[in-house]
């Protein structure tokens, strides 16, 4: 387990500084620039193995609610240490986009206490999220009892939550574009850019399905004596 934790809080800094390091050294870049990319290409790792590893861990199991497979518990070790990271790397570019020529003055930021406040205003449910899923969710995930009243609480949250975050976007964003464009919510398709169509058209059914699987494995949970 520690050795797991280790390796991410190794691996996950690690990538980040020696890309910067590459970037500025090799490439040229500036300080600010180089943070910037680095963070982007540290965040897509982390999400190609973080897909990779369901991927793997889905194929590999009958039952996703029941079975459990060894990647499970190891790949949440080894990725916990990024969200921790992340919230630094996230400041970092801030910090680095506050530095440009005048934005500096524009956003009235002088300090670096000043720069952290700035930061957790508009990063804000981004930092709650990071540190939820460090203090809440690792702790519950590694919590062998599957059928406890802490398990399905989290079930019961991460339902909700998924339904909120990814089921809701698109409609939203739609709804939103209406009230923008002040025009009816069906003609959006007719008058949107026809990537963000594509998009939503091929995003959207996955989010449904995911979603069905996941109401089907909670209604097990639930329902299971």
């Amino acid at each position: 387990m520690s050795a797991l934790l280790a390796a991410g809080s190794v691996f996950f800094p690690g990538l980040f500084l020696l890309s910067k390091q590459t970037l500025k050294h090799v490439m040229g870049w500036s300080e600010g620039d180089a943070a910037i990319v680095s963070t982007r290409l540290v965040s897509s790792v982390q999400a190609i193995m973080a897909s990779s590893a369901g991927c793997i861990i889905v194929r590999s199991c009958r039952d996703v609610m029941d079975d459990r497979h060894w990647l499970t518990d190891s790949y949440i070790l080894f990725a916990t240490p990024y969200f921790a990271y992340d919230i630094y790397a996230m400041f970092l570019c801030y910090w680095h986009r506050l530095q440009v020529k005048g934005h500096e003055e524009e956003c009235g930021v002088r300090s670096l206490g000043a720069a952290v406040v700035g930061y957790l205003r508009q990063e804000l449910f981004m930092v709650l999220h990071h540190v939820f899923m460090v203090a809440f969710c690792f702790p519950v995930s590694l919590y062998k009892k599957q059928h406890t009243l802490l398990h399905k609480v989290n079930g019961l949250l991460m339902l909700l939550t998924f339904f909120s975050c990814r089921v809701l976007l698109f409609p939203y964003l739609y709804y939103a574009y209406s009230r923008h464009a002040s025009i009816p919510v069906y003609k959006v398709p007719l008058v949107a850019p026809w990537q963000c169509n594509l998009g939503a058209a091929l995003l959207w059914p996955l989010q449904l399905y995911w979603f069905v699987l996941i109401c089907r494995g909670a209604f097990r949970l639930f329902t299971r004596r």
